[in-house]
């Protein structure tokens, strides 16, 4: 198993498919945002019309619900059309949005029985509403959709101020009654003076939403980052699953060094192969034989994630497992002999399907051995994960005792007291003994456990 050791991150480079990959998912992202964005303002503009209904008076709130209809009506245009940060339509829907607020909010009611100063359209602190327009952009993860929305507000508001101000009819009656009534109090008579657009306020409100609208896009800017980062991480993630083990893939994933450290301790080892492969190959075309050979992989690998064990490697017409890495568990040879009767199983129903089709079934032989190995990875740059030792050599040569032997299974005697300590006897029904096996690379003579005779149809 190979992977590539790095310590930093970036994100991918435009024009790649890693980075089309990236976009394509913060696109979509985008759209669930927008999507929320656009529930979350009919959410809102329901409870400000509820709230509106206790505020003010009848008939006067209908000109606010009105308001509050054609901003929820908007909303769903924007469903429909926009398309986040890419489109016209987007940005003109959101002026839209912003020209109705700003409307609603400095034209007199036309329902009111109230003779206002136009001053007055200000005085009533209604701009704190567009925070609700600027907090349902940030949904979208677009940050110059947030950007428009502060500067377009912005710009709106002041100017609507300046209109206002330049044809508001003089109304001194009423100022030079508020200096009457506060004497020496200047300031609050100025505070109170229904005709005074309030200069500083207005420039208040402005620089603030500005430096919120800022600070917002900032934010949704890093959380698009965010999101970029993610989506690539993911991708390699995906693709690390292609190659490795869900176990390896998460140690690798949690761990800054997770296979770095040496390691010694027992594993379980299976050897899978097909027997005479090579005959049959030279008999057939090579996209043939390389689709059975895809589906004989897919098969066992399903049995080996299946199984909580790690595919190592593939070795042309076969593959080697282990169980226990890159940490070891309480039922690692348990989980080898059930993987085992899993892929048995598996390629039994593959057989019968092949001869159902004219084609020829496959004799597949096992060895599982179980016992000590050093784990770690090896290489400079381009990273193997390595597990070494006899006991790897050991469950090569019971595969290919299953010659020999005439089985499907061969386990060492050490595998089977490990599995019996596990509590899996029931794995190891139909094991035959069979003592004093030449087992090549070992001086000793082994004892091994066989199971059973390749089926009838097997070649």
């Amino acid at each position: 198993m190979r992977f590539f050791q790095d310590q930093s991150y970036e994100l991918p480079e435009e024009g790649t498919p890693e980075y089309e990959y990236t976009e394509n998912v913060i696109a979509h992202h985008k759209r669930e945002g927008l999507v929320m964005a656009v529930r979350a303002r009919w959410f809102a503009m329901f409870v400000v019309g509820i709230l509106m209904l206790f505020m003010v008076p009848w008939p006067e709130v209908l000109f606010y619900e009105f308001i509050l209809l054609l901003i929820a009506l908007n909303g769903f245009l924007m469903l429909r059309y926009a398309k986040v940060g890419l489109s016209r339509v987007e940005l003109l829907l959101i002026f839209f949005d912003l020209a109705i607020m700003t409307i609603g909010m400095v034209v007199p009611n036309p329902l009111s029985v109230h003779d206002w100063p136009q001053a007055m359209q200000f005085q009533f602190d209604n701009f704190k509403y567009f925070f609700i327009i600027l907090a349902l952009g940030t949904m979208a993860y677009s940050w110059r959709t947030v950007i428009a929305i502060g500067t377009w507000t912005s710009g709106m508001w002041a100017f609507a101020t300046f209109v206002s101000w330049w044809f508001a009819a003089p109304q001194e009656e009423l100022s030079a009654a508020v200096r009457a009534a506060y004497g020496e109090r200047e300031a609050m008579a100025f505070i109170m003076d229904p005709t005074s657009f309030q200069f500083d306020r207005r420039i208040q409100e402005i620089v603030l939403f500005l430096l919120v609208a800022l600070t917002l896009a900032v934010s949704v800017r890093r959380s698009n980052r965010l999101l970029r980062s993610n989506a690539a991480l993911e991708r390699e993630r995906t693709n690390l699953s292609r190659y490795f083990s869900p176990n390896v893939v998460e140690e690798l994933s949690t761990n800054d060094e997770p296979l770095k450290q040496i390691r010694s301790h027992d594993i379980a080892v299976l050897f899978v192969d097909i027997v005479h492969f090579t005959e049959y190959a030279a008999a057939r075309d090579p996209e043939e034989v390389i689709k059975t050979l895809r589906e004989f992989h897919g098969l066992m690998e399903k049995s080996v994630f299946a199984h909580n064990g790690t595919l190592d490697k593939y070795l042309g017409d076969g593959l080697m497992v282990t169980f226990g890495t890159p940490k070891p568990t309480d039922n690692d040879a348990i989980n080898a002999l059930r993987c085992v009767h899993d892929m048995m199983d598996a390629l039994d129903e593959w057989n019968n399907n092949r001869i159902a089709r004219g084609q020829t079934p496959l004799r597949v032989g096992f060895g599982v051995h179980y016992g000590p190995a050093v784990l770690a990875d090896i290489g400079a740059h381009r990273l193997e994960f390595a597990v070494v030792g006899n006991t790897v050599n050991i469950a090569s040569r019971l595969e290919a005792l299953t010659r020999g032997l005439n089985a499907r299974v061969v386990i060492s005697d050490g595998m089977r007291a490990e599995v019996i300590r596990e509590g899996g006897h029931e794995c190891l029904a139909g094991l035959r003994r069979f003592e004093e096996q030449d087992i090549r690379g070992v001086e000793q003579k082994l004892t091994v456990w066989a199971l059973g005779r390749p089926s009838d149809h097997e070649v």
